[in-house]
């Protein structure tokens, strides 16, 4: 007897590429905290009907990444200062959680990986391109918390990089950066010294340090 397969949904693989998508554009800081969506806007840019744009804007606003007022309007999120410290809270604890575990197996193709990545950063502060910084900062830190094979934390954290992502990019615009963050130099150190301590404590600055720097 021939198992038949199940038809694929074109509107639940349209969702999910919209969904990824936006959800990346997000996470890099390609909108600013506060900039409305439409769903006519994001069937228009990506060319499919309201179903899996609704359907994509749903598991954003679930996630945090998108905010859904009363009214019906979507936008970014403008986070208070008790957002941002809370937020900031999680990164500390989460991240020089996820570098401890990943130290001891931060051999040395790893550490030149990152160290090629912060070249990368450096590039992006060269262009003064705020999203491309982003992303490259995060990758710095992924590349790293991969190596703690803790899936389950890393896809908490990211979920806290997503719901920062505008806010990461008006924390660009006021810090003017010229040069990559201080403390990647300090974290490349610790890996390479195989120092826990000091890992810990410059992934902590690093995570918290800026985003401190908003509340006002």
């Amino acid at each position: 007897m021939l198992i038949q397969s199940r038809p694929i949904d074109p509107n639940s693989a349209a969702h999910e590429r919209v969904y990824r998508a936006l959800r990346t554009r997000i996470m890099h800081g390609e909108v600013m905290p506060g900039q409305a969506l439409t769903l006519r806007g994001i069937g228009k840019e990506f060319d499919v009907s309201m179903t899996p744009a609704r359907e994509a804007i749903r598991r954003l606003v679930a996630e945090g990444a998108l905010f859904l007022s009363s009214s019906g309007r979507v936008s970014t999120p403008e986070l208070t200062n008790e957002r941002i410290e809370e937020l900031a809270t999680i990164r500390a604890m989460m991240e020089p959680e996820l570098a401890t575990r990943a130290l001891p197996r931060a051999h040395f193709a790893l550490i030149e990986r990152l160290e090629a990545i912060n070249q990368g950063v450096s590039q992006m502060v060269a262009r003064h391109d705020a999203p491309g910084y982003i992303r490259m900062n995060l990758e710095f830190h992924r590349t790293l918390y991969l190596r703690a094979q803790a899936p389950a934390m890393l896809a908490m954290t990211e979920t806290v990089w997503l719901q920062l992502g505008p806010t990461m990019r008006a924390l660009y615009g006021r810090l003017n950066r010229k040069e990559p963050p201080y403390h990647h130099k300090l974290i490349l150190a610790a890996l390479k010294a195989g120092d826990e301590p000091g890992l810990r404590l410059a992934v902590r600055t690093d995570v918290t340090q800026g985003l401190r720097m908003l509340k006002g």
